[in-house]
Formats: structure tokens, C-alpha cells, sequence
């Protein structure tokens, strides 16, 4: 049994994002070109791409300058040991998207829901959803 998370964001960034935090978010998406010498100091959470191994369909991460903002899309697979820093990136990203609501999603790879991601006045916000209770339909 694994311990991974399907993690997918899709947010847009304001066009007033300073350069060092596009940068490190680059870092992220490209994959490791810190030159540092020591692989743990830095892992990139967003740079893999393809088929994903747990969570199906592929694995994929873009930014792109649009007409007046950053536009973010990735689809990852993160192990459970990296999710302190996938949360620091995803808050990062909340103070500094465009607008508010929800940016992205966290699943455990072997459960049905997932808990979203929510930028709510620059500040992330995780909402636990749950299952409807199915005696509560009409």
C-alpha cells in the first residue's frame, strides 16, 4: 500500500505575483535546477509528467503568462511524506491567486473524496467534503 495523494490545482495567479514566487513555482513545475548538490534540499512537487502510477490519467503541470494574470494547471501524485510542503506551496499560491474560491483538491489515492483547496482572502482554507447522506434525497 502506498501513501499517496492525487493532488490537482487549477487557479489563476494575479499579474502582480513577484518574480522570486513564479520563479520557485517554475522550480516546481520544471524540476530540480537549483544546482544544489543535495537532492533533499529540494524536491520539485509539481515537474512530473505521463501516466500517473495510483490515480490514473496523467500526470501533468503548466504555467502560462495570459493576457493579465498567470494561469496554473498541474495534476500530481504526491507521497504523503511531501505534503507539508505541497501545503506551503498551496498556501503560497492562495495569497497570491486571483481571485477567491476554490483553487485546487487533495485526495488520498484510495479514497472517493477529496478535500478542497480554497483561496479566501489570501489565505488557503482545506474543506473536508463528505458523502451525501443518501436517506436525505427527494
Amino acid at each position: 500500500m502506498s501513501d499517496l495523494y492525487a493532488v490537482d490545482l487549477a487557479l489563476d495567479l494575479s499579474p502582480t505575483t513577484p518574480d522570486p514566487v513564479l520563479e520557485l513555482l517554475r522550480l516546481h513545475l520544471e524540476g530540480d535546477d537549483t544546482g544544489q548538490e543535495d537532492p533533499a534540499e529540494f524536491v520539485p512537487l509539481l515537474a512530473h509528467r505521463g501516466p500517473a502510477w495510483r490515480i490514473g490519467g496523467l500526470l501533468t503541470g503548466e504555467l502560462l503568462r495570459a493576457e493579465h494574470h498567470w494561469s496554473l494547471t498541474a495534476r500530481q501524485e504526491i507521497h504523503a511524506e511531501l505534503l507539508p510542503d505541497l501545503m506551503s506551496l498551496a498556501e503560497m499560491l492562495a495569497h497570491h491567486a486571483r481571485t477567491e474560491g476554490v483553487i485546487g483538491q487533495l485526495r488520498w489515492y484510495e479514497n472517493d473524496i477529496p478535500e478542497l483547496l480554497v483561496a479566501r482572502s489570501g489565505a488557503l482554507v482545506t474543506m473536508e467534503l463528505r458523502e451525501a447522506d443518501s436517506t436525505s434525497r427527494h
